[in-house]
């Protein structure tokens, strides 16, 4: 295969490149940083998806899309940027694939775009309805859409696959990650929440606030902790490339999610034995967080076996001290 992965140089587009380079495949990576890959079958296109000039520079030779670059963000004042990048990006690759008559498209999607806060049942399936709460969620929605409308209208072979929350296993214990830090760390869950404008909520989480960091467990207003997927890298990549090597894969969407959900409370205990911290409970207004997404059909039709639950990801980052 000759692949371009956008997103090359974050932690699921590395993987899936260095893992396609080692079984003797052709990639392109395309984002807007310099993806820090050596090898003789890796390219790299640094650029943005706005501009057609570095697209059509990225499409040479092109017979597979992995569509995995996005922007993240929940700030309101990049939410221009947002969609700019999610959707309006999407739109554009998605042209330049079916002009370039590119064989394959595989669409990195997001848990996001269903309910992730009172969803109608549980676990969640491919069926669920598409209520996104999140902006981000909307654009990853909106770029679904783009997908089958280029599938009915020009005849792309495409894949969905909405990924769940997905981390490399060493953030956890990284009280700054991107990810672990804000959802599990008390300072940086305040300052993601005064960053955001939620001051009333990070003024409820200073209350806690000794001076020592501490761990979060959070709970819903009746004190029922949050539960949500938290998959690790490795699953999600592996997921990933069931779907690129089936040919079932084609014209489907798929969750990709990790063996089981992972409630608070119990991700706290194991983060407090390998971090020292103390630990408090705090329970936060709003819709409830608590859910379970269901990856039978990519275990079915592809093969998909995730196996790295959340007390393996900590015992794994806990061995890499």
């Amino acid at each position: 295969m000759n692949v371009l992965i956008t997103g090359s140089a974050g932690r699921i587009g590395r993987e899936v490149a260095t893992i396609l380079l080692d079984r003797g495949e052709r990639v392109i990576g395309f984002d807007v940083v310099r993806s820090r890959i050596e090898h003789p079958n890796f390219s790299g296109v640094e650029g943005s998806l706005s501009d057609p000039n570095a697209i059509a520079k990225a499409f040479q030779g092109v017979d597979t899309v992995l569509h995995i670059g996005a922007l993240m963000t929940w700030k309101a004042e990049e939410q221009d940027l947002l969609f700019e990048s999610n959707v309006n990006g999407t739109v554009n690759l998605l042209s330049a694939t079916t002009a370039n008559a590119v064989e394959r498209f595989l669409f990195a999607s997001s848990g996001e775009v269903y309910p992730d806060r009172n969803p109608n049942y549980l676990p969640i399936d491919e069926n669920h309805p598409q209520n996104p709460s999140s902006p981000y969620g909307l654009t990853k929605l909106l770029g679904e859409q783009a997908v089958r409308y280029h599938e009915r209208s020009k005849g792309l072979k495409a894949t969905i696959l909405r990924f769940s929350h997905t981390q490399n296993a060493s953030e956890l214990l990284d009280a700054n990650s991107f990810f672990s830090g804000s959802r599990f760390y008390l300072h940086a869950k305040i300052r993601q929440q005064r960053g955001f404008g939620n001051d009333a909520l990070a003024d409820l989480l200073e209350s806690y606030d000794t001076g020592d960091n501490q761990l979060v467990v959070s709970r819903n207003s009746d004190g029922r902790p949050h539960r949500i997927g938290i998959s690790d890298t490795r699953d999600t990549v592996s997921g990933i490339l069931c779907a690129l090597d089936s040919e079932a894969a084609i014209g489907e969407t798929f969750n990709l999610a990790p063996p089981m959900a992972t409630s608070f409370d119990e991700a706290i205990a194991l983060l407090q034995s390998k971090t020292g911290l103390g630990i408090v409970d705090i329970n936060i207004p709003g819709p409830d967080l608590y859910y379970e997404t269901d990856y039978r059909k990519a275990q079915d039709l592809l093969g998909y076996k995730p196996e790295w639950t959340f007390e393996r990801m900590v015992e794994d980052a806990a061995s890499s001290l």
